[in-house]
């Protein structure tokens, strides 16, 4: 059984995610926890939590029981299982606090573009629930081109973290639900080689990647200064449908996803986005 967290202002934008992590996780046994996240002056209750079939507000609720019918009209699954919460304050803390309660195993978010952050809850929180929260996070873009299962997954990496089991499992999971194909790429400043670490790293995934998907997988090495540049023109040129890349390896992250106070989500990705964290 998988456990996924996909908190919720209902938006069109957090539809997609709910949309996406059905469809991607169609033949896991998986139960969806769909977090609305209210302002604390809304709160009527002196709990900080309560799910169906405790009451929620009756606007939220009119708004819980709309969004249900949605994912009811949906191919049925009986492998999946849907339960609402509803949290009033902090939206980091509510998520840190349902991933501690529930086990989660992935949070899904839709977000959209950096000139609209503001006017979304979520949109406002991905970035921070991106490092602050130790959990893997699948980002859907607003505008995100849909493609589930994803058929062309990219992973880049400057080769300067260690791909322990945890971030090598979650690798091994996508590309397994989706039969996708796989490309490692690593952009390096011009004339700049690997040294000893970042040699014996990417070793050690090529050996794991040749034993494990041995014809679905190809490095690609990239002379280029700019990361964030590179990797939305890859994107764009071959048709790629999701992204990972493994939040440990923050100084690469924070190249290509945020601003340099690392406070403002600035990615303007057209396809999905999976960070992992160990």
């Amino acid at each position: 059984m998988k456990y996924i967290l996909i908190p919720t202002d209902f938006s069109d934008n957090s539809w997609n995610a709910i949309e996406y992590a059905i469809g991607l996780f169609k033949k896991e046994a998986c139960n969806f926890y769909i977090l609305h996240v209210g302002k604390l002056r809304q709160s009527g209750v002196k709990g900080n939590s309560f799910t169906l079939p405790k009451p929620f507000d009756s606007t939220i609720r009119k708004k819980i029981n709309h969004l249900f019918e949605r994912i009811d009209g949906l191919p049925e699954n009986r492998r999946h299982h849907f339960i609402a919460l509803e949290e009033y304050g902090s939206v980091i803390d509510s998520v840190r606090k349902t991933v501690d309660t529930k086990n989660i195993d992935l949070i899904v978010m839709g977000t959209k573009g950096a000139s609209a952050l503001k006017a979304s809850i979520v949109g406002s929180n991905t970035g921070d629930v991106i490092t602050q929260v130790a959990c893997d996070i699948l980002v859907v873009p607003e505008k995100a081109t849909i493609v589930v299962p994803p058929k062309n997954v990219v992973f880049p990496t400057d080769y300067n973290i260690f791909y322990s089991h945890s971030i090598l499992e979650a690798i091994t999971e996508v590309l397994q639900i989706s039969n996708a194909d796989l490309e490692v790429i690593n952009i390096s400043q011009i004339n700049g080689g690997l040294n000893k670490l970042q040699e014996k790293n990417k070793a050690y995934l090529k050996d794991y990647l040749n034993e494990t998907f041995p014809d679905s997988h190809k490095f690609i090495t990239v002379i280029n200064g700019n990361i964030k540049q590179t990797v939305q023109g890859i994107v764009r040129r071959k048709n790629v449908d999701l992204v990972i890349m493994v939040a440990k390896n923050l100084n690469f992250l924070q190249q290509l996803l945020f601003d340099t106070t690392i406070e403002k989500l600035s990615f303007h990705s057209t396809v999905p986005l999976l960070i992992l964290h160990e």
